[in-house]
C-alpha cells in the first residue's frame, strides 16, 4: 500500500460517490471518503470516513489537513457532492439558488483550493470534477441546477489550462440519468406559480420514470475511476445515453437538439 494513489472523494454516504469510493479502493487505492456526519453515516468498506461539509471552509480546511498529516500527499481529488433543485426558473428564490451552488460550484471551489497547495508541491494530481449532461444541456424546471453545472465546465476546463504547469490535470465527467437518491429525492423551490403547474409536473414524472430506469451509480463510478486513473481527457461521458447526448450536442445544429429535447420532456 505505500505506493498506493491516495485518492480523496466527496459525498460518499451513498449513490455515486459511495460505488466510487468502493471502485478505488478495489483497485487498491487508499481511499477517505467525506461525510456530513460520522455519526450517521454507513461504513464504506476499505474507505476512511472524514467528517467534512465542502459548504464550510473550515471543514474542508480541516479535512484535507488531516489526510495530508497522515498519508503526507493526496493524488486524486474527485468532488462528486452534489444536490439538486426543481422549480421553474422565475419560482426559484435567490437563497435557493444560492444554496445549490454553495454545493455544486463553491463546493467544489473549496475543495479545490484546499488540495492544490499539496498537489502542487507534488508536481502531480488529478482533480474529477463531477457534472451533467445538463452542464451542456437545458434543462426546464432544473434550470439552478444546470446553470451550477455549466458553471462546473467553465471552472473545470479554465483550472485545467493554469495547474497544468505543475504536472496537475482536471477533467470532466459528465453523467445523464442515474438511479440515486439525488435524483429520486430532488427538492422543489418553496414558491410555486400555479401558470407552470402542468409543464413542471410533467417534467417532473418524465424526470421521476427516467430514473427508475436508469443505469446504476456503478456505471458512472467506473467512469469516475477512469478518469481519474487513466489517461487524460477533458471530459468523459458514461456509455450509453450520456455518450449520445454529448455527441448531438457537439454534432448536429441547435434546432434539432432543440426540438429532441422537448419532446423527450412532453413539451408542446
Amino acid at each position: 500500500m505505500t505506493n498506493a494513489k491516495v485518492v480523496l472523494i466527496t459525498g460518499v454516504s451513498s449513490g455515486i460517490g459511495r460505488e466510487a469510493a468502493l471502485q478505488f479502493a478495489a483497485k487498491g487505492c487508499r481511499v477517505f471518503g467525506t461525510v456530513r456526519c460520522l455519526r450517521r453515516a454507513e461504513q464504506v468498506p476499505g474507505v476512511e470516513l472524514i467528517e467534512m461539509d465542502v459548504r464550510e471552509p473550515l471543514s474542508v480546511g480541516h479535512g484535507v489537513q488531516k489526510i495530508f498529516d497522515q498519508v503526507k500527499r493526496i493524488d486524486v481529488l474527485v468532488n462528486n457532492a452534489g444536490t439538486n433543485l426543481i422549480g421553474a426558473v422565475e419560482e426559484t428564490t435567490p437563497l435557493e439558488a444560492a444554496s445549490v451552488f454553495d454545493t455544486n460550484v463553491f463546493g467544489i471551489l473549496r475543495m479545490t483550493q484546499a488540495v492544490l497547495p499539496h498537489m502542487r508541491r507534488q508536481r502531480e494530481g488529478r482533480i474529477v470534477n463531477v457534472s451533467s449532461v445538463l452542464g451542456f444541456l437545458p434543462a426546464p424546471y432544473m434550470g439552478v441546477y444546470s446553470a451550477s453545472k455549466h458553471a462546473v465546465e467553465g471552472l473545470s476546463e479554465t483550472l485545467d489550462h493554469e495547474v497544468r504547469q505543475f504536472g496537475i490535470r482536471v477533467t470532466l465527467v459528465e453523467p445523464s440519468y442515474t438511479k440515486t437518491q439525488l435524483d429520486a429525492n430532488s427538492p422543489h423551490a418553496s414558491t410555486t406559480i400555479a401558470a407552470y403547474d402542468g409543464e413542471r409536473d410533467l417534467v417532473a414524472r418524465v424526470f421521476s420514470a427516467n430514473v427508475n430506469n436508469a443505469p446504476a451509480p456503478s456505471v458512472v463510478a467506473n467512469t469516475i475511476v477512469e478518469a481519474a486513473l487513466g489517461p487524460w481527457r477533458m471530459r468523459r461521458t458514461p456509455g450509453g445515453q450520456a455518450s449520445i447526448l454529448s455527441k448531438l450536442r457537439r454534432y448536429l445544429p441547435a434546432g434539432p437538439v432543440d426540438a429532441s429535447l422537448r419532446k423527450q420532456l412532453g413539451l408542446a
